[in-house]
């Protein structure tokens, strides 16, 4: 009974999280805005377009793949790579509270890189490997 529950708990954790990143951070930033290249451009990076696609791909695909339980490990990083850029770069001289929400977010990607999809996943349904990729 209590691998059920587990099981259960982190499918509604994947998501619960998948879907407030996608709708919540990912879906405005798809297409990205010129205010939005700019700020990435502002932060040193080079590329700056092609680095503002990858933030709201991240984490629009990235929650909409975690969500789902399909390739929830790769989507995983690439989002605690966003989060932590978020958190250690963005917000790097904002007091905590302005980087809780990228670090918590960061720790869920930690998280479901460890831990991967669950038993309740399109992983499972689609895919009889073993394969942590999937």
């Amino acid at each position: 009974m209590m691998k059920n529950t587990t099981d259960i708990g982190l499918l509604a954790l994947r998501v619960i999280t998948g879907l407030f990143m996608s709708f919540g951070h990912g879906m405005v930033k798809i297409p990205p805005s010129e205010k939005w290249i700019t700020g990435v451009g502002e932060l040193g990076f080079p590329l700056p377009a092609f680095f503002a696609w990858m933030a709201g791909f991240s984490e629009f695909f990235g929650g909409l793949l975690i969500a789902s339980g399909l390739f929830t490990r790769p989507a995983a990083v690439l989002w605690m790579c966003t989060m932590g850029t978020a958190a250690f770069i963005r917000h790097a001289d904002d007091p905590f509270s302005g980087k809780e929400k990228a670090l918590l977010y960061m720790t869920l990607g930690l998280f479901f890189l460890i831990a991967g999809a669950g038993k309740y996943s399109l992983k499972n349904l689609l895919f009889k490997s073993e394969n942590p990729l999937l």
